[in-house]
């Protein structure tokens, strides 16, 4: 088995130029990517219940199925039989994976729509930004490219068409529960960066939370100057910025179409006046 799988990933490894940013790959498949996936957002915007789960799950299924090959490839290619532990599956991009699966079995509720709520703000943010800088999803491989390429896209997918089916953060208190959300599963990484922080090596850092420095654009000047906790303690802050500022254009847009559909009150009949 080792075997046949280590010789399918050898098969599968196709070089590529690493594609540039804002070159002709990055630039066409995000304009059509995103075309595309608000089409498809608009197109299922009023399914039913059983038609949302539907689209959950099998989003997430396609996450956890392209997920499956990428660790294979880093492990028996690029790892040569050695597991890669800066790819451990739960990275902020990494938890619609297990939260589209999720939802799709969970009634309707509180923890439900936080989920949604976390997916139209924070995981939104991160397929968004993804693809405005995106050298962390360009690699030399074909199928590590587009992994990433429709990863994110993905991600950009599922909160258009929560925010067009309209499970989505309507109000503060909805993305205070997103943000809630966002900090229970920071917590849940920095664990895992602890429990698996020897046997990784220390290459392990999950969410970008520590203890190891982070490797994201300015995060990882501050880290190195003034350590890993002062740069998470800002870290955190800024990402829930981010998110709010996601969160801000889906709340006025809801704001002025509940604003629209009030009825206009009648003017009083003279008669009524008098």
């Amino acid at each position: 088995m080792n075997e046949w799988l280590s010789r399918l990933m050898e098969l599968t490894a196709w070089e590529m130029e690493k594609p540039k940013a804002y070159g002709p790959f990055h630039l066409t498949f995000t304009i059509v990517g995103v075309a595309l996936s608000i089409l498809l957002a608009r197109k299922f915007r009023n399914v039913s219940e059983k038609g949302n789960r539907i689209i959950l799950f099998s989003t997430g299924m396609f996450l956890l199925i392209t997920e499956i090959y990428k660790q294979l490839f880093y492990y028996y290619y690029i790892g040569n039989g050695s597991y890669q532990w800066w790819i451990f599956p739960f990275q902020l991009c990494s938890v619609p994976m297990y939260l589209c699966i999720i939802a799709a079995f969970l009634k309707p509720g509180k923890v439900q729509s936080g989920m949604y709520h976390f997916m139209t703000t924070f995981n939104l943010l991160g397929g968004i930004m993804a693809f405005i800088e995106p050298s962390g999803i360009v690699h030399k491989y074909w199928t590590l490219t587009l992994h990433a390429f429709l990863w994110h896209m993905a991600l950009i997918f599922i909160g258009a068409y929560l925010i067009a089916s309209g499970r989505f953060a309507k109000t503060r208190k909805d993305y205070v529960s997103a943000m809630i959300v966002f900090l229970v599963l920071a917590a849940f990484a920095f664990s895992i960066n602890l429990i698996f922080w020897d046997a990784s090596g220390g290459s392990i850092n999950m969410f970008f939370v520590g203890p190891k420095n982070s490797s994201l654009i300015v995060f990882k000047q501050i880290s190195e100057k003034f350590g890993w906790y002062i740069s998470t303690l800002l870290y955190i802050p800024v990402v829930c910025l981010g998110a709010f500022i996601v969160y801000l254009p889906a709340h006025f847009y809801d704001k002025h179409r509940k604003k629209k559909m009030k009825p206009v009150n009648e003017p009083k009949k003279l008669c009524e006046q008098v």
